[in-house]
This record gives structure tokens, C-alpha cells and sequence, in this order.
């Protein structure tokens, strides 16, 4: 790519194991041909940004700045751009580019590039690592960027880029977004409360499914699910065994998929979404009977991202949030590890992110 220029940028990053969020100057390309740049406003608070701080994969590069639900107002584009000028209202999502060629770029479904590249901490083309919207601005491929609808609230639509895309993308895929179909949503957080939206704006039955009783009247009431179901209620189980299309399963704790199988009809999926750090058990005979699948799904591609996004404008479907100043984030952090958020931090970026002094 020759000589990158650069402008300067601030954020925060975590520099090591402790998974401590500090302030943070660094740079990032100026506005190539086909680049977008945008002032972030909002940034939400995914599982992974915990696990890549702390390390829990083995693979993070320090200093990290994380964030992968990024939305903001486009500042300045490249003289090549073709689909956004300043002042749109745009995001970004998990993966900010691909190798475009691959097969799974040509289906559509960058997302399992090989050479993808992640918003925050990769190895970008110029060598320069990758850092995401815990920070004042982003510049980004036009191709990686997704348009936010007007109608949709932008702080509550940032999540969107990757709980909704991760629900609603194996929804799709496996043909579980007809009506009148019936799925289950295990575990009622980040991700399965948005797709308890998306399925029930599909015309779908929703049963949600949690170890206690504790979340029914917000699955039911405030949320729209037509069913709850306690996991650990033998007699619960038993008259549901055989009733559902497919399972969603969010969770990303250790836990038995066994019980979830059972409650599969024949040929029913059981996808995974949430990322368990310790291998799971996985009993290979309630497969073999019911012709059953246990597969797994990862974000979603462009395409995919952006007609979810429209039809959360359609539906007006946001997450439900708690919007947070950059001071707090790492006590959400903490919080975000017991699980005691509903159902998603979202950073108040514009507003409460100031530049370090130096």
C-alpha cells in the first residue's frame, strides 16, 4: 500500500492480562479511495470484548482497543466511495475487511473468510493493528460499513452489529424464520432477548429457555415470548421434548446439551452461538435417532448484516440497554462476568470519552 498517513485518534485499551481499560492515544490511516470515516458515537459491549481482554482464547494483542458494535456519523469519505456521504448515519460490525475472493466471500458470507480481518486487534495490510470503537473515530472499507436506519435510536440499534447479525443470520440460513415454525432461545441476555424480537417479528413461536424461573414475566411480558420453560424442571422438559424446529442456544457458559436435544423435533437444529472457553459434551445417539444437528454460526456476512439492520428498522427492533460513561467500563467489565447486565452495555462515546492529556 506504499506510505500510510495518519491521523491521530484516542480510545481505551487494556495493555495486558489484567484486563484494566486505560486511556489511549494512537493513529489510524487517513481516508483512502474507497474508505469511510465517521465520528463514533455509541460502541456496545460484547462477551468477546471480555474474553479478548483478559485473554481468554490465547490469541490477543496488546495494547487492545476493543469494540465491534460501532455506530457513528460519517465525517469524511474517499473519492472513490459510492454508497455514503457525510452525515450518514452508519456501523461497524465484527470484521472490517476479507480477501473478497474466497468462497466464502463470493457467497456472501465474509464472516468465515480465512484472511478476514476482526475490527480490533488483527494485523490490517499496512501491518498496523486493527483497534475498534472503544475510541473517538473509525475509518473503514465502504464495503464493510453498514447503513443504520433514521427511525432506529442509535445507541440502542449498536449492539445490532453483533448480537442481532449472530441470531438472526442462522435463522435465515437454516430456513427457521417461517411462520408458524417454533423455535427455542436458550438463555435470555445480550444475544437471546434480541433474538426473541427477531423470531417473534418473523411470525415465529418463541419458547425461551433458562436454568430458573427468575426472567419468565420479562420473556412473556415484555419481550414477547409465547412460552418459558425451566431447564431444570424435569416435568417442564418432558412435556416439551419433541415440540421445537430448532434451538438457538446463546449461552456461553459450560451446560448439558443433552435435554436440548431432546427437545428437538425430527431433523431439528441446534445451533450454536455462544462461545463455551471448556469443550462441551456432546451425546451423539440423540443425533442419530432424530436425524438431528448440532451446528454452529458465527456473526453474519455484509449482506446479511445489512438486511437485518433494515429489518430492525422495519420493526423497529433495538437491544435493551444500559448506557454507560467511559469511566465505567471497567466496572462494567466486572458486572459483564456475573452476567449482571440487561441486556447490554452500551457506551456513551461521543459524550464521555475525552481526550488524554498528555
Amino acid at each position: 500500500m506504499g506510505k500510510v498517513l495518519e491521523k491521530k485518534a484516542f480510545g481505551l485499551a487494556v495493555k495486558d492480562e489484567s484486563g484494566v481499560f486505560s486511556p489511549f492515544c494512537f493513529s489510524r490511516r487517513e481516508t483512502g479511495e474507497k474508505d469511510v470515516r465517521f465520528k463514533v458515537l455509541f460502541c456496545g459491549i460484547c462477551h468477546t470484548d471480555l474474553s479478548m481482554a483478559k485473554n481468554k482464547w490465547g490469541f490477543t494483542t496488546y495494547p487492545l482497543v476493543p469494540g465491534h458494535e460501532i455506530v457513528g456519523v460519517v465525517t469524511e469519505v474517499g473519492a472513490k466511495v459510492t454508497k455514503f456521504n457525510a452525515g450518514d448515519k452508519v456501523g461497524v460490525g465484527y470484521m472490517v475487511s476479507s480477501c473478497r475472493s474466497c468462497d466464502s466471500c463470493t457467497d456472501d458470507q465474509e464472516n468465515y473468510c480465512p484472511k478476514m480481518i476482526i475490527t480490533a486487534g488483527a494485523k490490517y495490510y499496512d501491518d498496523t493493528i486493527t483497534h475498534g470503537g472503544y475510541s473517538d473515530h473509525m475509518v473503514c472499507e465502504e464495503d464493510y460499513i453498514i447503513r443504520i436506519p433514521e427511525n432506529l435510536q442509535l445507541d440502542a440499534a449498536a449492539p445490532l452489529l453483533c448480537a442481532g447479525v449472530t441470531v438472526y443470520s442462522p435463522l435465515k440460513y437454516h430456513g427457521l424464520d417461517k411462520p408458524g415454525m417454533h423455535i427455542g432461545v436458550v438463555g435470555l441476555g445480550g444475544l437471546g432477548h434480541v433474538a426473541v424480537k427477531f423470531a417473534k417479528a418473523m411470525g415465529i413461536k418463541v419458547t425461551v429457555i433458562s436454568t430458573s424461573d427468575r426472567k419468565r414475566d420479562e420473556a412473556i411480558s415484555r419481550l414477547g415470548a409465547d412460552l418459558f420453560l425451566v431447564s431444570r424442571d424435569p416435568e417442564q422438559m418432558k412435556q416439551a421434548m419433541g415440540t421445537m424446529d430448532g434451538i438457538i442456544d446463546t449461552v456461553s457458559a459450560t451446560h448439558p446439551l443433552l435435554p436440548l436435544l431432546g427437545l428437538l423435533k425430527y431433523k431439528g437444529k441446534l445451533i450454536m452461538v455462544g462461545a463455551p472457553e471448556k469443550p462441551l459434551e456432546l451425546p451423539v445417539l440423540p443425533l442419530i435417532l432424530g436425524k438431528k444437528m448440532v451446528v454452529g454460526s458465527m456473526i453474519g456476512g455484509i449482506k446479511e448484516t445489512q438486511e437485518m439492520v433494515d429489518m430492525a428498522g422495519k420493526h423497529n427492533i433495538t437491544a435493551d440497554i444500559e448506557l454507560i460513561s467511559v469511566d465505567y467500563v471497567n466496572t462494567a467489565m466486572e458486572r459483564l462476568e456475573k452476567a449482571d447486565v440487561r441486556y447490554r452495555f452500551v457506551i456513551d462515546v461521543a459524550n464521555t470519552l475525552k481526550k488524554p492529556t498528555p
